[in-house]
């Protein structure tokens, strides 16, 4: 599958839903638990930090969205000690999963984020998504700790796992 690893634009916001509501709506791969809706999305992408990262995978032969990865700023602003660090997600179209889009997501957002000063990437992982922690680790992370309880998803506690990756 070829594909078009690009910056998020607002018009991506019902092809990132399309791709993000069946992840979240499953319950078994993320820590989100409340659909977005496409005018929640534009609005996320509209105000996300022009510090961070933001692509989208789209397959080239119709132009769908397949999947997405941002890299968010991890501090809030109060303290300049955290820049250097972004928090990053990646999201793949679940029937498309193990196809090599989270990998090319990766090689762009890595480029990208080192260009915007960016030297750290850390995030969470549901421990009980084995595929995702996998993706991870094929990409250089490794694990410095797990949350305990972390999440409550359906009423039910889910451990995350923590990762970094130094640029």
């Amino acid at each position: 599958m070829k594909l078009q690893i690009r910056e998020a634009q607002p018009n991506d916001a019902e092809g990132i839903v399309r791709v993000l509501n069946p992840i979240i709506k499953a319950g078994l791969y993320t820590a989100l638990d409340i659909p977005v809706t496409v005018e929640q999305q534009r609005e996320f992408i509209t105000s996300f930090p022009k510090e961070g990262v933001f692509h989208v995978a789209e397959r080239v032969e119709d132009q769908t969205i397949v999947g997405l990865q941002d890299v968010a700023p991890f501090g809030d602003g109060s303290t300049h000690a955290f820049d250097h660090v972004g928090v990053i997600a990646t999201f793949v179209d679940l029937p498309l999963r193990r196809h090599g889009i989270s990998k090319q997501l990766f090689q762009a957002t890595v480029d990208t984020a080192k260009q915007k000063g960016f030297e750290k990437f850390f995030t969470y992982i549901r421990a009980d998504n084995a595929a995702a922690l996998a993706s991870y680790m094929r990409q250089d992370f490794r694990i410095i700790g797990t949350a305990q309880r972390h999440a409550r998803i359906n009423g039910e506690y889910v451990d995350e796992v923590l990762v970094e990756r130094l640029l």
